[in-house]
């Protein structure tokens, strides 16, 4: 495969992220207001919209703009681009890294879509188990969530690969 149409398939991973938030975020404006809550599973899984001003699970979102505005602009337009750097020094055959970079950029250009748009991020996948309340999520968040996750099995299987080697004494053997 030449190199091109891989980077392409990963590219294609990362705009079908980017896709995927965009649209069920797109119906769940469409039609819930905010606040309402359909439960899918009732007492585990509800959709419920929320609108997150912070960062990853609301924090900071206290902050005041324009400084949260910025900050919440800036950090995730340097974090794309380092995105962007690994990947281009990422071997296009290391599959697991090239995928989980690809979904992580998915996730973090879904998400900076909404800030850029909205001023917030769009939140509504709401798990939880009793009083026990896992912040509302969207389909950006998961993709981070699974990139991350599949970045941390590469590294893993990385390590399991390799032979230590044995440690340089610091001094010459006598």
């Amino acid at each position: 495969m030449p190199l091109w149409s891989a980077r392409l398939v990963y590219a294609l991973i990362s705009l079908g992220v980017i896709g995927l938030d965009q649209w069920t975020k797109s119906l769940i404006l469409d039609r819930m207001p905010l606040y309402a809550s359909i439960p899918l599973i009732s007492g585990f899984l509800h959709f419920t919209l929320v609108y997150n001003r912070g960062a990853l699970f609301g924090i900071f979102h206290d902050l005041t703009d324009p400084l949260r505005s910025t900050l919440f602009l800036v950090i995730p337009a340097v974090a794309i681009v380092m995105i962007l750097t690994f990947q281009y020094l990422t071997t296009v055959a290391d599959t697991l890294a090239q995928t989980g970079l690809a979904l992580i950029l998915g996730g973090a250009l879904g998400n900076l879509t909404d800030r850029v748009r909205l001023g917030y991020v769009v939140d509504f996948v709401d798990v939880f188990i009793g009083r026990h309340h896992w912040p509302a999520f969207n389909v950006a968040d998961s993709a981070i969530c699974i990139g991350v996750s599949v970045l941390v099995v590469d590294l893993l299987i990385r390590g399991r690969r390799t032979d230590p080697t044995p440690p340089i004494p610091l001094l010459p053997e006598a």
